[in-house]
């Protein structure tokens, strides 16, 4: 992105070759598979997730990408323990930054979705989870991490350099609401050093 400002963000390096980005926390999820063949990425999705909804910072979400969430922990937990499902990283309220997904393979984060008369995004997107809620404010951290991972997934991968940042809710619309209007685009910019294209929704 041309004007992208760099210098006061973190440098995060991603092996190509192997899909992981280096130096941060792996938690491997089981859910995930092969893109389709020729299938180049051109997607960024930003989602928004808590487990319980509304509570951080326990470890839930990554039993819950792991296929170990117990339904008798918590009733919101018995609605989604049986589900299959992944992103491709998780940023924390502290801005700590964790993957489960290496990313030129298909994490199962996009569900039921569709981008500008593409549908199945999960086929072309990586998917991006902040630890947060549709109304409460995200943290500065998380932005700074962020902005800090999709530069780097552009300098990883060429097909991306151009690609759009989304949130869940511009491929869902009707279906999913995050991030929510919680998120705000407009500091992901100024960390980025200039507006992402997004959808409007």
């Amino acid at each position: 992105v041309t004007g992208v400002q760099t210098c006061a963000l973190p440098i995060l390096n991603i092996d190509a070759s192997t899909g992981w980005l280096r130096g941060v926390r792996r938690f491997v999820s089981p859910n995930f598979d092969d893109r389709p063949p020729g299938v180049e990425l051109g997607l960024i999705v930003v989602h928004g997730i808590s487990l319980p909804p509304g509570q951080f910072g326990n470890g839930w979400i990554e039993r819950f990408f792991a296929n170990d969430l117990p339904p008798s922990e918590h009733p919101y937990f018995a609605t989604i323990a049986e589900l299959e499902v992944s992103a491709h990283m998780l940023v924390a309220r502290d801005g700590a930054l964790t993957q489960f997904v290496p990313f030129h393979k298909r994490a199962w984060h996009a569900g039921r979705s569709a981008h500008c008369g593409r549908t199945a995004c999960n086929d072309f997107s990586v998917g991006i989870e902040l630890e947060g809620t549709d109304d409460l404010p995200y943290a500065k951290p998380q932005y700074r991490s962020l902005a800090s991972l999709i530069l780097a997934l552009r300098r990883a991968y060429p097909s991306l350099r151009t690609a759009e940042v989304v949130g869940h809710s511009d491929i869902a619309p009707g279906r999913k609401t995050d991030p929510g209007p919680a998120f705000d685009w407009a500091e992901l910019g100024r960390q980025l050093g200039s507006l992402p294209s997004r959808v409007a929704t």
